[in-house]
């Protein structure tokens, strides 16, 4: 990570696409596959290194989600 790049975020080598990106694009149902196609630029191998990166964040970090609360239910 550099302070100068991409805000000093987590980025794929050589880009400035932002780990937390293609992490959050996994997580919202999109395949690998489809990342490719919209970012020509990147391998597999990159989106495997997010996950990979994702993974050894998460041993250290611990987030609460509040699981089966919806905007229906609230309402």
């Amino acid at each position: 990570m550099h302070p100068n790049i991409c805000f000093g975020k987590p980025c794929i080598r050589g880009h400035r696409i932002w780990v937390s990106l293609i992490v959050d694009l996994l997580a919202s149902g999109e395949t690998i596959e489809e990342i490719l196609e919209e970012y020509p630029s990147i391998e597999r191998e990159d989106v495997l290194a997010c996950l990979a990166y994702g993974a050894e964040m998460a041993r250290d970090v611990f987030v609460e989600i509040p699981l089966g609360t919806t905007k229906e239910a609230d309402a």
